[in-house]
């Protein structure tokens, strides 16, 4: 499986290295970093990642299209540029994943319109803007629709990665893995403690 990974600046840490954690302990993961003009793209925790630029890329049918969240979301929402490169690559991905506000960008490209998805609860409100036509769960800790995930904030970003090899590959596997990585998942998608 090859995982494609977006940034931008100040993406949030965990939002991208809880999944990564995941994906990588998956059997022939391939994980590639793109971004719009390629090169180091850095965040707030002083996480510099080298990237490969988007519109050099192509992605082939069978990729899974990762968007994670962060601060910088606010600001790359209106990022037409990036925007546009997301709904080209999810509409050719096999699967798209988002946590937390990166759901907001997905929702942008209208490719969630009439799909359920979730986000981060604390940033729900604003999420929630980018598009109307998003039927918005509020009590999940991630939503599968379609090849569409959403995960709620940050640590939400790892039971969903969990979610998503569960499907894939067995629930065998996902408790393997977050076993070896000694997590406790949560594996009901429905129950989020952090939803208010």
């Amino acid at each position: 499986m090859i995982f494609n990974i977006i940034l931008f600046s100040d993406f949030e840490t965990l939002d991208v290295f809880g999944p990564v954690e995941i994906f990588g302990k998956t059997e022939n993961a391939v994980i590639q970093y793109l971004s719009v003009e390629g090169g180091v793209i850095e965040n707030a925790d002083n996480v510099r990642i080298t990237t490969q630029p988007i519109k050099t890329f192509t992605c082939e049918r069978n990729n899974i299209l990762f968007i994670p969240g962060g601060m910088g979301a606010r600001t790359e929402i209106h990022n037409k540029v990036l925007t546009d490169s997301i709904k080209s690559l999810a509409e050719n991905s096999q699967y798209v994943l988002t946590v937390c506000t990166g759901s907001a960008l997905l929702a942008k490209t209208g490719l969630l319109d009439g799909k359920n998805a979730t986000s981060n609860k604390r940033s729900f409100d604003w999420v929630k803007k980018s598009s109307i036509g998003v039927n918005w769960v509020k009590q999940a800790r991630w939503v599968r629709d379609g090849k569409y995930y959403t995960s709620s904030g940050v640590s939400a970003g790892i039971d969903m990665a969990l979610g998503f090899v569960c499907d894939i590959s067995g629930l065998n596997e996902a408790r393997r893995i977050a076993f070896r990585i000694e997590y406790n998942w949560q594996e009901n998608e429905n129950i989020d403690g952090f939803c208010q």
